[in-house]
């Protein structure tokens, strides 16, 4: 397991008491989710490029919901 150190600003330190507070959750464990959080959002936004760059060059298809029920 990695341990990772980071220095904080008053700020930030104010920020992330608040936050394991309200959320009960301890700092690192808030810190984790919120990393994760990022991660997926990285991930959602390349999806959403790759699907746009298919749409502009044509190459996506749509089904209908009739095509959709008619396939279960």
């Amino acid at each position: 397991m990695a341990v990772v150190s980071i220095r904080l600003n008053t700020e930030e330190a104010r920020i992330i008491d608040f936050l394991s507070k309200e959320y009960d959750e301890d700092k690192s464990t808030l810190i984790k989710k919120t990393i994760i959080e990022m991660y997926e959002d990285y991930i959602d936004k390349n999806y959403i490029e790759n699907f746009e760059n298919k749409e502009k060059e044509r190459k996506t298809a749509y089904l209908s919901a009739e095509d959709i029920l008619n396939s279960l």
